[in-house]
Order: structure tokens, then C-alpha cells, then sequence
């Protein structure tokens, strides 16, 4: 990295913090939101839980490589890639925390810093609230399914190249969701939420 990088975030730590994170904004308070709603959601789950069998057990080690796979494939894919249709999360990941952190500046200089490190409340009441609106859970957990379909055929065949493959997973899902939602007004009104409030300005 050359030695204009630091001076370089800095300017763009500055800029962000001025366009990005309101007066009002509270580091420490969306990282308690953040860690409560996750460990309830967590905790109510577990409390569904009643004498699993091992078959059941045997599966959690198989869901945690899936979460893996997923989040490898969301960061070779629209984390890092734009790909039509989730602009946001590429300017949110790369053009954005990626600027804001980089291999020569990792640290937080204030609680505020947490804006950019977390998801934006609105975004885990959507992922939390997705019970709330049962035809978008069934159309993630239809993709997750296609996801974890696919990942195995390409682990095991290897004919198709990763970035096809990332491409039309990608757009699998924003074909499904967008199905979903012309169906359902639920799903419609969640996904809108969700844009509205994720939406990010012009990087200069």
C-alpha cells in the first residue's frame, strides 16, 4: 500500500462519517439492539426445541458448512461484484466498509465507527421479521435450497465456472423475490422497506 493510503481513509472516513452517521446516532446502543434482537431470535428458537433425535443433531455441523458456503458465495458474488438488481449491497460492502477498513486501517476510532461494521436495524428487523411474511420465508428457503443444491453439483462436477454459477444463483433469487412479491403484498412491502431504508448516495 502505498504511503498516501492512510490520508486517503482518512478523507474518506471523514466524508462518510459527515454523509453517513446522523448527530444522533449511537454506537453502543445499535450494537445492544443488534446483540438482543439476535439472541432472542436465537434464544425462541431454541425454545421450540424438544428432544431432538440424533438424525437432528447430526444435521447441525451439515447447516453450519451451509452458512459457509453462503457466505463465501455472497462475498465472491454481489458483496464484491455488482450484479444486476443488488447494487446496494455491492456499493455497501465494497465501495463503502471496504474503503472505510482496509488492511492498513482496521480499528474504530469512536462507537460511531459501529455504523458501518453492523447491519442497519432495519435491515435485522427484515431478516428477523421474515416469520411475518411466510411466502418470502418460503421463497429464501426455496433458494437456500437451490444454493445448497448447486453448491454440491458444482463440488462434485466442476463443469459449470464459479462466476456463472455465482451469476445465476444471484439471479435466481432476485427472479424469485420479485415473483414473491408480485404475489405478495407482504413480501412487496418488506423488500421495499428494506431498499428505502439501505439506499446509499453517490460515492465521489
Amino acid at each position: 500500500m502505498s504511503a498516501a493510503a492512510p490520508s486517503e481513509v482518512d478523507r474518506f472516513r471523514a466524508g462518510y462519517r459527515a454523509r453517513e452517521i446522523g448527530p444522533r446516532y449511537a454506537g453502543w446502543a445499535h450494537f445492544a439492539f443488534t446483540s438482543a434482537a439476535s439472541l432472542a431470535a436465537i434464544g425462541g428458537s431454541l425454545s421450540g426445541v424438544h428432544a431432538p433425535k440424533a438424525w437432528e443433531l447430526a444435521l447441525v455441523p451439515i447447516f453450519f458448512l451451509f452458512g459457509n458456503v453462503a457466505e463465501y458465495f455472497g462475498h465472491k458474488g454481489p458483496m464484491h461484484h455488482k450484479r444486476r438488481g443488488l447494487d446496494l449491497i455491492f456499493t455497501r460492502h465494497t465501495l463503502m466498509h471496504h474503503h472505510f477498513f482496509t488492511e492498513a486501517r482496521m480499528e474504530c476510532e469512536s462507537s460511531r465507527d459501529f455504523q458501518i461494521m453492523l447491519f442497519p436495524p432495519v435491515l435485522l428487523i427484515f431478516f428477523l421479521g421474515i416469520v411475518a411474511a411466510p411466502m418470502l420465508e418460503l421463497t429464501l428457503r426455496s433458494w437456500f435450497a437451490v444454493v445448497e443444491g448447486a453448491s454440491v453439483a458444482w463440488l462434485r462436477e466442476g463443469t459449470l465456472a464459479r462466476e456463472r454459477l455465482e451469476s445465476w444463483l444471484v439471479d435466481q433469487l432476485v427472479a424469485m423475490l420479485a415473483t414473491t412479491a408480485r404475489h405478495d403484498p407482504a413480501t412487496a412491502s418488506q423488500l421495499s422497506a428494506a431498499l428505502r431504508n439501505t439506499a446509499a448516495p453517490t460515492l465521489g
